[in-house]
């Protein structure tokens, strides 16, 4: 999928079911290609990869939004054999390196040949409020903390002469999917949706990790979500810090009525324990 907005020509890279569904971006402009995001599994980063090329284009720059393997994945991948600067938050870059070798040993026997053999780590780390130009479109880092993954961040794109800014998301809002609550900072997670609802009311669109470009209402959908799972969680759990898989498949029930037509809702049980832990201990 393409789309031309406010100076800038976006293409849209979005995996299987079986990756994800996860969204990668190319920004195109006159003399290259940006990539934000960059697909989980082998066969997806190889469709991007060859979407880049397709382009005929130098690979400018690789902007990841934060610290989940669906969205840094593809980086080696994409700057293998090219001298491309990697983009990240000084959060995003501590957390992916962090955390990437416990994902490969985590993920890599679920998936197989499909999990990346290499990761390759940002290379330029932004402070919040740090601007990027590339060619003539000006990327500015925001960095929200832990919210949706343990370090999260928004890129805000503006061509030149543009009134309004796009917003690179990544999964602080899932558009249309059952998300990803395992990570355990669900309140703060809320609060980061209050403060970017107020943030990008004047954004000319939303790109999320995960479903169609869309508006700020998305931040509101996202947080209604979030307080009923975490309502039926508090219920189910009654205090304790983890829920019983009878209480598990309650929870599939309600989240599944919730939003009937939601991709993704395996994704619903993955992350009971995490939230009623975090409940259990505030």
């Amino acid at each position: 999928m393409s789309r031309d907005t406010h100076g800038l020509t976006i293409h849209t890279h979005t995996a299987s079911e079986a990756g994800l569904l996860v969204n990668s971006y190319l920004v195109e402009t006159g003399e290259g290609v940006v990539v934000v995001d960059t697909n989980l599994l082998n066969s997806e980063i190889a469709a991007l990869v060859a979407k880049v090329d397709a382009l005929g284009k130098p690979l400018l720059g690789v902007f990841v939004t934060h610290a989940h393997p669906d969205h840094f994945n593809g980086v080696h991948a994409l700057i293998d054999g090219r001298d491309v600067p990697v983009y990240a938050t000084e959060a995003v870059d501590r957390v992916i390196r962090d955390i990437s070798d416990a994902k490969r040993a985590q993920w890599g026997p679920v998936y197989g040949d499909e999990w990346p053999a290499v990761t390759a780590f940002p290379t330029v780390q932004l402070k919040d409020g740090d601007p990027v130009t590339l060619d003539g479109v000006r990327y500015t880092a925001r960095d929200l903390g832990p919210a949706e993954s343990h370090a999260d961040s928004v890129f805000l794109a503006r061509a030149a002469n543009a009134e309004q800014d796009v917003a690179f998301i990544g999964d602080l809002a899932f558009h249309g999917t059952h998300p990803y609550t395992a990570d355990g900072h669900g309140a703060q997670w809320l609060g980061v949706l209050d403060t970017l609802a107020t943030e990008l009311a004047d954004a000319a669109v939303l790109l999320p990790g995960h479903g169609a470009p869309t508006g700020v209402e998305v931040l509101a959908a996202q947080r209604d979500y979030l307080l009923c799972y975490r309502a039926e969680v508090a219920r189910l759990a009654d205090g304790q810090a983890s829920l019983t898989d009878e209480a598990k498949e309650e929870l599939d029930r309600v989240m599944r009525e919730y939003a009937p037509d939601a991709p993704l809702s395996w994704m619903i049980a993955l992350g009971a324990d995490a939230v009623a832990a975090e409940l259990a201990a505030s």
